[in-house]
């Protein structure tokens, strides 16, 4: 009687727990990358009246009599399962597609890990999460801060080599023949010109002549000029352009068929930065005004032997623990999955299965209040025995 009310107390607290959790759950419906929680219980231990007997001398064996003393909280999993994303169209919003955390670093140089990933730039341009706490990159082995410079600029770079791709017939017959395909070089000043170069074949199969030649005063001046052989380069003088450029023909073939030919120089203009993207490898890539795309950092991802074994630290963040295992901090191709810009996870909470657990454990609560007041009552009884 007395170990029923015990029973029943036991029940009570377990279900206030479990309203606890749900509560929390419910609570955090809307909260990005947010992790849900569940509550599981197990048995008690269990008193022992008499134990189990074994068949002797034609008797059966008797099995052990024994008395259950009430539940007890077993876990409070974190449920680290991957929910649904939001578009929100914004460029510094992130998301991973898979398993993996980002890395922050909080005050003291503590690295903590989110999968909340509504980043923001601080006044420095520092990657950093709405609590101010600097998004990590791992680079040659050392997390690193993440620094955006929205005002950078990007310095010109001569042109010093033209690098030629494609196929330049050897079944060619007509030596008058010529092939053209437009270039663009910068010079020492940082201008940018576009020359037509122009190809003919020459005695060899695999021997070319070219012709490099500048439109745009509106007549034809040629500035430069030679031969190479299919596979070989060649050093060519141009004005504005100090040092000589190479005419890489290197990755050019010499088969028979069509021809197609074309050329890719080095070298840029000057550009600012006009906005910044993320890729899916977690990659962040400058768009400068100069056409180019160049990267600029890479976001790290952290992974765990048992993620549910990390500590909730507040603020959607987590925390190592002593059974979550180290944290293997790499980029995203080590670690696996990829990055959605412009998309937040959301909460992994179903209101569906929420609800229904809050009515299982109120039905569950209320049972175990009839079980203390059901013995109370045979207490009352008792007592009134002697009257």
């Amino acid at each position: 009687m007395i170990r029923s009310m015990y029973s029943g107390i036991a029940g009570l607290k377990n279900f206030q727990t479990k309203l606890d959790v749900i509560g929390n759950n419910i609570a955090n419906v809307n909260t990005f990358g947010f992790k849900k929680g569940r509550v599981t219980f197990q048995e008690a231990m269990n008193q022992t009246i008499s134990g189990a007997t074994a068949a002797v001398e034609g008797r059966g064996g008797k099995n052990p009599l024994q008395v259950g003393l009430g539940s007890v909280t077993a876990t409070i999993d974190s449920v680290q399962t991957q929910a649904s994303l939001q578009t929100t169209g914004r460029s510094l919003d992130l998301s991973i597609n898979g398993d993996g955390f980002f890395v922050v670093q909080g005050p003291g140089g503590q690295n903590l890990y989110t999968r909340g990933g509504n980043f923001y730039l601080d006044q420095a341009g520092t990657l950093v999460n709405g609590d101010g706490y600097r998004v990590q990159q791992f680079d040659n082995g050392v997390l690193e801060d993440i620094t955006i410079n929205a005002s950078g600029v990007l310095p010109a770079q001569t042109s010093s080599n033209i690098t030629f791709s494609g196929n330049l017939s050897s079944s060619i017959a007509d030596l008058t023949s010529e092939f053209s395909q437009q270039v663009k070089l910068v010079n020492d000043l940082g201008q940018e010109s576009t020359y037509t170069a122009t190809f003919s074949p020459g005695a060899n199969a695999n021997a070319w002549g070219y012709t490099l030649t500048d439109y745009s005063s509106g007549t034809a001046n040629v500035v430069g000029s030679g031969n190479v052989n299919v596979g070989g380069t060649n050093n060519v003088t141009l004005p504005g352009i100090a040092a000589p450029v190479t005419f890489d023909f290197t990755n050019v073939t010499n088969d028979a068929g069509e021809i197609s030919i074309q050329g890719v120089a080095d070298g840029n203009r000057e550009g600012s930065i006009e906005s910044f993207s993320v890729s899916q490898t977690g990659v962040v890539n400058a768009v400068y005004s100069n056409g180019l795309v160049m990267p600029m950092a890479s976001i790290s991802l952290a992974s765990f032997n048992n993620p549910s074994g990390l500590v909730k630290a507040g603020n959607n963040l987590f925390q190592e623990s002593v059974n979550s295992g180290v944290a293997n901090i790499g980029n995203v191709e080590t670690i696996g999955g990829s990055i959605s810009a412009g998309t937040l996870e959301m909460s992994n909470v179903d209101l569906s299965e929420e609800f229904t657990e809050m009515i299982t454990a109120q039905r569950g609560f209320q049972a175990n209040t009839r079980i203390i007041t059901t013995s109370d009552q045979i207490l009352e009884e008792l007592v009134n025995l002697k009257r």
